[in-house]
Order: structure tokens, then sequence, then C-alpha cells
């Protein structure tokens, strides 16, 4: 396109072929030509006070070469294709002005007739306009896909947490179960052997199960439905001593609130089973006139730690869906998770 444009300019080069000028002109026109070539190719390599510099050049060839060649005002239009690209749309305003008002001195100092400076005078501003729009485009084109980049990124960086959350509720849930039935397969082994082998076909079972559940959790979906999550949170109380008590009276679910809450009862149970020492785990959930409430509380011996990585994850979920949780570890520990009906 640089290339194409220079079409406009050859009217100045070929005028003295069209006046009968002679070899003095020629050289003259040529040479003109010449400094107008090497700031014209310079102007699309630099910016800053650089770019000025070069439409002072335009104008200034323009100033000396009007009065014997009219096709030099040309060269202001060239002045004003570049002004945009002095930067901020206030600059390039001010750029434009600046060329229009030294085209008009010019005009009105050397007295030219109207029909020869009035297409410059028309194109100047209208080139200018034109490509100071078309500027204005690409720069809002390139911060857009700016934008879609860094969000990109951040998508990738929120999927990356999501993955590293899922596999830290996955395998501590699934390894603690799997540590208590080999250490009670341990303590069986010479006195039950039977006992033994049911709790290491266990230990295989569970294995397979967390290696479909990680799988699952990779592909996005991330748990396999409360009920499922409840019974297999049972499962894992019961290798621990631990009786559980449940009371879901909730009702259906929607699937993002149901995901939450299931992944939220297996970290949970996962807590209780590895620190709590408890006998007895309670869980409830409700559903209000305006939320969900998933209550889990056991009779251990309860914390006042700062949140672990299970803990924050969990609170992560909830607040993503409009929620919030408690936790209290004064007297055993609770959790109280609240999910609006719809997830925001």
């Amino acid at each position: 396109m640089p290339y194409l444009w220079l079409v406009y300019s050859l009217p100045f080069l070929l005028t003295p072929a069209f006046s009968g000028g002679g070899l003095r002109d020629w050289a003259i026109s040529l040479a003109g030509y010449t400094v107008f070539l090497a700031a014209y190719f310079r102007a699309y390599w630099v910016r800053d006070w650089q770019l000025p510099a070069i439409l002072g050049v335009f104008c200034m060839l323009a100033i000396v070469f009007a009065n014997w060649n009219s096709s030099a005002l040309v060269f202001f239009v060239y002045a004003a294709s570049f002004t945009p690209e002095l930067g901020d749309p206030r600059k390039s305003w001010l750029g434009l002005g600046s060329v229009m008002a030294i085209e008009l001195a010019t005009v009105a100092l050397l007295g030219m007739h109207w029909h020869r400076w009035l297409a410059p005078a028309i194109f100047t501003p209208l080139v200018g306009l034109m490509v100071m729009h078309y500027s204005q485009r690409r720069r809002l084109t390139s911060r857009l896909m700016q934008t879609q980049g860094e969000l990109a990124r951040m998508a990738q960086i929120a999927e990356r947490e999501r993955i590293a959350r899922d596999l830290h509720d996955l395998l501590g849930h699934t390894l603690s179960v799997i540590v208590l039935k080999s250490e009670l397969a341990s303590r069986v082994a010479e006195s039950d052997t039977k006992r033994a082998i049911e709790e290491i076909r266990d230990v295989e079972r569970i294995s397979r199960e967390a290696l479909a559940e990680v799988r699952t959790a990779v592909r996005g979906y991330r748990s396999t439905g409360l009920l499922a999550e409840v019974e297999s949170a049972r499962q894992a109380l019961r290798s621990a001593g631990i009786e559980l008590e449940c009371d879901l009276t909730g009702g259906p679910l929607p699937a993002a609130q149901e995901g939450v809450l299931a992944l939220a009862i297996r970290e949970a149970c996962t807590n209780v089973v590895r620190h709590a020492n408890a006998t007895r785990c309670r869980m409830a959930l409700r559903r209000g006139p305006r939320q969900y409430e998933l209550e889990i509380a056991d009779d251990g011996q309860g914390s006042t730690a700062r949140e672990g990585a299970g803990l924050s994850g969990m609170r992560e979920r909830v607040e993503a869906l409009g929620g919030t949780l408690e936790h209290d570890g004064s007297s055993g520990m609770r959790l109280l998770l609240r999910l609006p009906l719809e997830a925001v």
C-alpha cells in the first residue's frame, strides 16, 4: 500500500513535461521528489520527535515548490495522512490542524488562484480524517485482541486452579480411605485373614474408582452427584469408626449447586476422617425460601487453625455461586454452607 499511495505524487514529478520545462526544471523536480521519497518511506518507521520533523519536511517541500509547481500542494495531503500516527487523538487533531493552517497560509501568501489549490485543500482534511478513523479502529482492534489474550490467559489460570482444587479433594479423600483400610487390613491380617482380604479388595476398588474420578475431573465433570457422594462419605467414615447421621430434605438441586455441595461433603468428611478424632458426624441439607443450607458437624476435637487448601477451595466454589461458608471449630467442627436457589 505505501507504494500504491505514491501514485498521487506523480503529477508533481511529471509537471515539467506538461509545462514544457527544460533540463533544469526536470533536475529541480527530481531533487525535490527524491527528498520527498526519502521522507515518505522514513515516516513509516519512525515515531516520537522524528515523525513531526518529517511532517515538517513535507510542508516545507510544499511551500518551496508551490509557486513554481502547484502540484506540490499534494505534499500537504501526505503530511495529513501521517498525523494520526502522532499518538493519541488530541495530538492527531493538533497535527492535522497545523498542517491545514500551514497550507491555507501558503496559498494566501502566494496568492494562488482557487482552481490550483481547491483540490489539495479539500483532500488534506479528508485524507487526514479518513486515516485517523482507520487508525483509531486499528488501535481499538489491537486493544480488543490484547483483552482477548488476557481473558484466555486468565481462563487457563482458572482452569489450572480448578483442576488443582479438584485433584486435592479427590485424592485427599480417596487416599485417606486407602490408608485407613490398609491399616485395618494390617491389624487383622493374622487374626482374620478373610477380613484382611476383603479390605485389600476394597483398596483395589477404591483405587480404580479414584483413577476414574481423576479422569472425570480433568474433563470438567467433577462430581458423580450428591447422593453418590454421601454414600462414599458414609463408607469412608464407617471405615474410620465414625457413625454418619443424614437428613437430606432439600429435594432435587440444580447441577451447579449439587456439584459444589457434593465436593463440600467430600472435603468435609475427608477432614473428619483425618483430623477430627470423632465418633459421630451429622449432615443436614435444607431448602429455604431463598437458599440451600448444608450443615456438617462432628463431635471431635475441633480446630481453630487457619483454613487449609481444602477449606479455601470449598469457600471459593461456594462464593463463586454467590453463597457463603461459615465454620466453627470451638467444639468439634461445624460447617454451614448457604447457596442461593439459582447460581449468580
